[in-house]
């Protein structure tokens, strides 16, 4: 299993509003309401420790509920003829590396300890280990240590010591099962935030690539990151994401990137069109970050969430851009037709069958050729739900059943369904291409927004006919034009407002060097701006 360090400088910032990651994991003009500091000092802050070694020992004990859970350790020593207490989570911790330290901290003498008047002065000349910091809070102390870091409070000082040595278990980088490709990099996100940071900086070795690091929920204290490229990024749209993700006051985000995501979006519960696009591939959000886009990543997710998203943007898939331009454009093509088709195929050929006497011959091949006497309407829907709960059983099918369950699908929705009379054969076959279609872009909620949609259009054209049909596009057009993003963007950018480079972007798959002249003259021009 492999593991890694969580670095100080990202915990550091969490309580702040801007930190910049370099590739020495540095940090640097990290701000928040006390101070501006670019290494240890504390400077004029007044600390939570400044009581009698014992006092801060009770307090500390009280906040962290030593004694009630079981995985929170305390060790007492003595180093240099003064006592020293530590605090860690069990599990976080490498035995070996904890044992090592305790033998150097009571190997200190009594002139070590004299020479050394602050935490600051022994962190500085005693502790070699290069993740530590001096911290005079008791809150950040606490959450510090119950992140996996190691607190150190040492008689007489007033501030506390924080050392950085924690390790996390993490499952290995491979490709997500949701978001393969034919060619490329086979390696996906995890659930630390730290190691996904790592992936994408891999891909993009540019100092002006930015992480801005945030701290949301008043208990879970999820970790949150703001990926951008400085001089890619819309200024505008940036600002407003930071702004929302400063603003969101909840105990804490129980389900992640999803609690996120409702956090960020502006509320239109009976909307289901996806806001945010996600990937869980680190070539694709690197991709997205030279795009000018911002990527948020969320601790406990391998999932990184794209904004600003509109409607144009789901029919791009990270496969164009491992295939030629041309067949790259022609995916996109396909994928387009493809998503109306999803839509309004089912609905069309109903509406159609409605108005058979009214057809050219050239047409009769669509009508039912075998009518039974359950309603066509009756059988789209029920078979709408059956596909549903197929979709939801095959999730919680172990893996060595899945295929047996494909069988025993294949037949009840298939074979058994028609020759019992209860559906049509016409029915099953364009329900079939629906199902199948969904499949055809990796966005699970743009998948249940066409459902959605599709089922909507069937209802009303199975009441209303005709004006059903067009009320039904009509009441969709409207749904997609008023659905809000994230930054407050359009939806249906780039057509609204109109943006011809953009446009042309979405449509057709650029060469690598088109891309790049075109980023030079966006240069160009902004600094002639």
């Amino acid at each position: 299993m492999a593991v890694f360090r969580l670095n100080t400088a990202f915990q550091k910032a969490l309580s702040s509003e801007l930190v910049q990651f370099t590739t020495t994991g540095k940090y640097w003009g990290i701000t928040n309401k006390n101070r501006i500091s670019t290494d240890n000092s504390v400077g004029d802050i007044m600390s939570d420790f400044e009581k009698s070694y014992e006092e801060n020992l009770a307090m500390i004990n009280r906040k962290l509920r030593v004694g009630e859970s079981f995985d929170i350790l305390v060790k007492h020593i003595k180093a240099g003829g003064k006592n020293v207490t530590f605090y860690c989570i069990d599990g976080f911790v490498k035995d070996e590396m904890f044992e090592k330290m305790l033998e150097y901290i009571s190997k200190l003498t009594e002139k070590d300890m004299k020479d050394c008047k602050t935490a600051k002065e022994l962190l500085d000349s005693k502790i070699t280990y290069i993740e530590s910091s001096v911290e005079p809070s008791l809150e950040t102390f606490s959450t510090f240590v119950l992140s996996g870091a190691i607190g150190m409070i040492v008689e007489d000082y007033s501030e506390a010591i924080i050392i950085d040595a924690r390790t996390y278990p993490a499952r290995s980088v491979q490709e997500p099962e949701s978001d393969k490709v034919l060619r490329g990099a086979h390696e996906g996100f995890v659930e630390t935030v730290i190691f996904n940071t790592a992936l994408i900086r891999r891909k993009i070795r540019n100092p002006k690539l930015t992480f801005k690091a945030f701290q949301v929920g008043s208990e879970s204290k999820t970790d949150i990151v703001v990926c951008y490229l400085e001089d890619c990024v819309n200024k505008k749209q940036l600002s407003a994401i930071c702004k929302k993700l400063r603003s969101i006051e909840v105990s804490s985000l129980t389900m992640s990137q999803e609690s996120l995501r409702e956090c960020l979006v502006p509320s239109q519960p009976w909307n289901p069109f996806p806001k945010v696009r996600y990937t869980e591939r680190p070539d694709a959000a690197a991709a997205c970050i030279y795009d000018g886009n911002v990527v948020v990543l969320a601790d406990g997710s391998p999932s990184a969430m794209i904004l600003p998203t509109g409607v144009f943007d789901f029919i791009q898939d990270v496969n164009d851009y491992y295939f030629p331009p041309f067949i790259g454009t022609f995916l996109r093509y396909i994928r387009g037709v493809v998503f109306a088709l999803s839509l309004l195929l089912v609905p069309a050929w109903y509406l159609l069958t409605l108005y058979g006497e009214k057809l050219p011959e050239s047409l009769k091949f669509l009508l039912v050729k075998e009518p039974n006497s359950v309603p066509l309407i009756a059988q789209l829907l029920v078979i709408e739900f059956v596909i549903d709960t197929l979709r939801l059983a095959s999730l919680n099918t172990p893996s060595a059943l899945s295929n047996s369950f494909s069988v025993v699908g294949a037949l009840v929705l298939g074979e058994f369904a028609v020759s019992s009379g209860w559906f049509v054969s016409e029915v099953v076959l364009f329900m079939a291409f629906a199902a199948i279609s969904n499949f055809t872009q990796a966005s699970y909620e743009l998948g249940y927004a066409i459902k959605i949609s599709r089922t909507l259009l069937l209802i009303l054209t199975a009441i209303f006919r005709f004006w059903g049909f067009v009320a039904g596009i009509a009441i969709i057009v409207v749904v997609i034009c008023t659905t809000k993003t994230v930054d407050g963007y359009t939806y249906l950018y780039p057509l609204v407002p109109f943006d011809k480079n953009a446009l042309f972007g979405l449509l057709v798959r650029r060469t690598i060097r088109s891309k790049q002249r075109k980023a030079h003259s966006n240069d160009v021009a902004m600094d002639r701006n």
